[in-house]
């Protein structure tokens, strides 16, 4: 019964023994940038936009994110125009041009196929730029299939951090009737880059470095005002 939910478990355990260096190097990565009070970049397309958005403005989340969320990806702008314009070459330096990025920031990028152009090419921009690249993505898909930017580049063969999602490629876990279903890259998006913001905060309270976090609006006498006036000014969609 719930065969999904045992899939999904089977992933999270198989994701927890074969990433674990990499979700380490990533929580080291986060950890350095809340000590030098950095902002956390985060830039998905698709559904991955989800797990962007899972960081920021979050209740017990760390407060130091800033997603990507330009108008140009939104799939409330229609399913078939967002999934086309991920493949479009040229917007991602128009994207990047919006959010102001440090060199001593850090960008998460999220695609589960790592082959289409506004994610690798947001990644090249930040690599010439010498920002850190964490990038979540399937590389069991991703080598599967050509690169669509004419680079021939993959994500995955751009960020500093690599964590793959341990998603199989075309994302279901389950068959029937020869279809595929059961989409997990939603899901493992989101445990993977609660696991590294989890595992920076727990870092940094062992070396005594204050954390900002979040707290829920839905309980009584809590005031994130401060913490929106605090970073308004470096990240937008606050």
């Amino acid at each position: 019964m719930f065969e999904y939910i045992d899939q999904v478990q089977r992933l999270i355990d198989h994701l927890r023994s074969d990433q674990e260096e990499s979700i380490k190097a990533a929580a080291t990565v986060l950890t350095k940038a809340i000590k030098e009070d950095r902002i956390i970049h985060t830039l998905g397309t698709g559904h991955s936009q989800m797990i962007a958005m899972e960081l920021f403005g979050r209740a017990s989340g760390i407060a130091n994110v800033s997603a990507m969320l330009d108008e140009l990806l939104l799939l409330s702008n229609g399913a078939r125009r967002s999934a086309a314009i991920e493949q479009v070459s040229g917007l991602a330096s128009i994207l990047w041009d919006k959010y102001n990025i440090e060199t001593s920031d850090v960008l998460i990028i999220i695609s589960n196929s790592g082959r289409n152009a506004i994610p690798i090419e947001m990644a090249q921009i930040a690599k010439a730029a010498g920002v850190k690249i964490i990038a979540i993505t399937s590389l069991e898909q991703s080598k599967k299939y050509n690169s669509r930017h004419k680079s021939g580049q993959k994500l995955y063969q751009l960020a500093d951090i690599v964590i793959d999602n341990c998603v199989p490629s075309g994302d279901g876990v389950m068959h029937m009737n020869n279809e595929l279903f059961g989409p997990v890259s939603s899901i493992m998006g989101m445990v993977i880059v609660n696991t590294i913001v989890t595992e920076a905060i727990k870092e940094c309270h062992r070396q005594n470095i204050p954390v900002t976090i979040y707290q829920s609006q839905n309980i009584d006498h809590t005031d994130n005002d401060r913490i929106y006036k605090q970073f308004e000014s470096r990240i937008p969609h606050l």
